[in-house]
């Protein structure tokens, strides 16, 4: 269960990386939060995850109430402290998120069923002139529902439902103050320390892994797939070219999945036309290529008369055996018949 709770909130984590992430980003921390009001639906009460850039560093859930440190690099910290106040922090936005689940489902007038809560906080260091943008935005039953704005300490909302939590919230002086303060103070803060402590990890770049395979589905369309794996960070841009020319449309483009070992994954693909395949080249940008990566999809005729030579040959190696089964008992029956003619032939002599 775990396992999809991550998954779930790793989709959330690498949509908003697509929309925020461009020539200006460097380095950010993003916290997930998400939990379900009642256990029916298979889902914790309250699950935390951590990540630096792409990278997850803590894992967190109601259950057993403990920050745990995820990835090899943040466990260069000074541990005992660290994970101490992480855990304390956890635990005061685990309850914070419970009782605003709760308070969103009274002010829609549902006390029945089970809803689902998400959250994504956090800020971004740019690196072009050093500025910090933050964010702190709330879904709520799969979809968007409010956004903090921490310059106003207002809440936007996304939703005509959501005007009434909106309306209570800006009345919580309190609590605008204190989110304004971890995201333009705290959050900044803290993700200077991180990035000091695993500059190794997140500056290594490796380059994709990439190949174009062909597909044929039953009703006889050809598919062409581009596949990138094994890279990482994880900003790539895969593209489709006919005949040199970049298309822009036609194509379907997967959103980027964890490998679950730090590096990242992708595809994108394309339908042709039978006999045009080589006309069709797929494009890999990534920071991890010194220049784009060109690839095309490699028929292997070979292959097919390697297999048919083999089949040839044992086939004729049987009709060898064969024959010299056949040509072997012939030269006996000779034998024993040329054996026979001759002692009949001693004994009519005598």
């Amino acid at each position: 269960m775990r396992i999809l709770t991550q998954l779930a909130l790793l989709l959330i984590f690498l949509r908003v990386v697509v929309q925020q992430q461009g020539p200006s980003r460097s380095h950010s921390l993003q916290f997930f939060f998400m939990g379900a009001s009642h256990s029916e639906s298979g889902l914790p009460s309250f699950v935390a995850l951590g990540y630096v850039d792409e990278h997850l560093f803590v894992h967190y859930d109601h259950e057993n109430r403990k920050a745990k440190p995820q990835g090899p690099w943040i466990q260069k910290e000074e541990i005992d402290q660290f994970w101490v106040r992480l855990t304390q922090s956890l635990k005061g936005w685990a309850h914070m998120f419970i009782v605003d689940l709760w308070t969103i489902m009274d002010n829609h007038s549902q006390s029945q069923g089970s809803h689902i809560l998400q959250v994504i906080l956090g800020c971004e260091l740019l690196e072009e002139d050093n500025r910090t943008r933050s964010f702190w935005k709330y879904g709520y039953d799969g979809q968007d529902y409010l956004i903090f704005h921490p310059e106003t300490m207002n809440w936007t909302a996304a939703q005509p439902e959501a005007q009434v939590t909106k309306q209570e919230w800006e009345m919580n002086k309190i609590r605008a103050k204190q989110h304004r303060i971890y995201l333009e103070r705290d959050c900044p803060e803290q993700l200077q320390r991180y990035v000091e402590t695993g500059s190794e990890i997140l500056n290594k770049k490796v380059p994709p892994l990439v190949r174009v395979t062909r597909h044929v589905t039953q009703e006889g369309v050809i598919t062409l797939r581009c596949q990138a794996h094994n890279f990482s960070p994880g900003q790539i841009t895969l593209s489709w070219l006919w005949d040199g020319k970049q298309l822009n449309q036609g194509t379907e483009l997967r959103d980027i999945h964890p490998s679950g070992d730090g590096t990242f994954q992708i595809w994108i693909s394309v339908d042709v036309i039978s006999g045009e395949e080589q006309r069709y080249a797929c494009q890999v940008e990534h920071p991890g290529l010194d220049q784009p990566l060109i690839m095309t999809w490699e028929h292997h005729p070979r292959s097919v008369t390697l297999a048919t030579g083999i089949t040839i040959g044992i086939f004729v190696s049987i009709i060898f055996t064969t024959l010299a089964v056949i040509i072997w008992k012939k030269k006996k029956v000779s034998r024993r018949l040329m054996r026979n003619y001759i002692l009949a032939e001693e004994i009519f002599s005598c």
